[in-house]
């Protein structure tokens, strides 16, 4: 429940949004908590508390060691594939739908934000939605093989030439998408306002967007319960439940 005392910075924000030119939305791993899918970095209960990113998340794990990459994809891959969009997403679909938003830029892979009805969403960190074969290269649904995946530990393999199918998602020492970075560039540069919701802005280079907009002469909102760089600088600062926080501010456009 938000305390009483953040209801004129709840509808503050509302008023930011409402007489923005170009507002962008750039959402973390906190926007998808309330869904059910754990974060990376949170004390105790973060992926990275249990396995070292670079052992099990890396290109290099992936391509010598792919039992040990999807036995640890395994158990988020199932969190994810059944988890459905929490307020928080559907608040920022309703937002962009409504002609106040005109773009999410994500570093979550778990898609939560289509599934909600958000149409102009960029993945910077690519998503568990599709894959791609390493051998000729084409694409599928992740549906179409998850399921046997997580079911048996099945290795996912191409109907067509057998090789490895690797999830579209960027590992560490892979480079972020060059179109889907561009365009997330371009919207920060040409925002007036960007809210940042359920991200502590630490995983970089992601975490340079908001930064880039702050320079480009937008104004900020941080709604993130844990602390951020930006914090200071910040418009708005709302350190509460983002999915309690976006469904607020929206009533305030009504």
């Amino acid at each position: 429940m938000i305390p009483e005392s953040y209801n004129p910075q709840i509808k503050k924000a509302a008023g930011l949004i409402q007489s923005a030119r170009y507002a962008v939305a750039f959402t973390g791993a906190g926007i998808s908590t309330p869904s059910g899918i754990p974060d990376f970095r949170s004390a105790r209960t973060g992926l990275w508390e249990k396995d070292d990113p670079m052992q099990v998340a890396s290109l290099t794990s992936f391509l010598h060691t792919p039992e040990r990459f999807f036995n640890w994809l395994r158990p988020l891959a199932l969190t994810s594939l059944s988890a459905s969009p929490n307020p928080a997403h559907l608040a920022l679909a309703e937002l962009e739908n409504s002609g106040f938003l005109k773009a999410v830029i994500t570093q979550n892979i778990d898609d939560l934000h289509v599934q909600a009805g958000s149409h102009n969403v960029l993945e910077l960190h690519g998503s568990l939605r599709t894959l791609s074969c390493t051998g000729c290269l084409r694409s599928f649904s992740a549906r179409d093989f998850m399921p046997a995946f997580i079911d048996s530990g099945t290795l996912p393999s191409c109907p067509e030439c057998r090789s490895l199918l690797k999830p579209d998602i960027v590992l560490f020492e892979e480079s972020l998408p060059a179109t889907t970075w561009y365009q997330a560039e371009v919207h920060a540069r040409t925002a007036d306002l960007m809210i940042v919701a359920g991200s502590s802005l630490t995983v970089t280079p992601a975490a340079y967007i908001p930064q880039e907009a702050v320079e480009s002469g937008a104004q900020i909102i941080i709604i993130n319960q844990t602390p951020t760089y930006l914090d200071e600088i910040a418009a708005i600062l709302l350190p509460l439940d983002v999915a309690e926080v976006l469904p607020a501010i929206t009533q305030f456009l009504h």
